[in-house]
């Protein structure tokens, strides 16, 4: 009887192969504890598959700027001991609904505003949006206040 290829284990050389993530960052993701392995009767790494779906999440969502804290707290919802279903999937991700919406605005806004801007290299204009006259902005706290908006 030949074994199901599905439910067998990978490697770490695998995960790293199918993710494409180095094995060191495989090392760094378990030891925070985002993705989990077994260990061989030889004391080697042995992964499910589940842990590919793990890591496309792990990638895209650093790739939008979500922090790897988020992205644990939004891990540690899901179920233990059994793989994730739709719905626990559709869980997590409303977690990130409101947050991702949020970025977005904030990323439109800083293209929109930054247009007249991008190539022009002086800042110095009257109509330079970034333009902050004799430091006028600095009792309202650091960073780029006329690139920010609120959420």
């Amino acid at each position: 009887m030949m074994e199901n290829p599905f439910r067998k284990l990978l490697t770490v050389g695998e995960v790293a192969g199918r993710s494409g993530l180095a094995v060191s960052a495989l090392h760094f993701y378990e030891a925070k504890g985002l993705i989990s392995s077994i260990r061989s009767s030889g004391n080697q790494r042995r992964f499910g598959r589940d842990v590919l779906r793990r890591l496309g999440i792990i990638k895209v969502a650093q790739r939008v700027g979500i922090p790897l804290a988020e992205i644990q707290a939004a891990f540690d919802t899901l179920p233990h001991g059994r793989t994730p279903t739709a719905a626990d999937w559709e869980r997590l991700s409303a977690l990130w609904k409101d947050d991702l919406d949020a970025r977005i605005n904030r990323l439109t806004a800083l293209r929109d505003r930054l247009t007249d801007c991008i190539g022009c290299g002086c800042l110095s204009v009257e109509s330079c949006p970034l333009r902050n006259p004799y430091d006028r902005l600095a009792n309202d706290g650091p960073g780029p206040r006329l690139l920010e908006t609120d959420d």
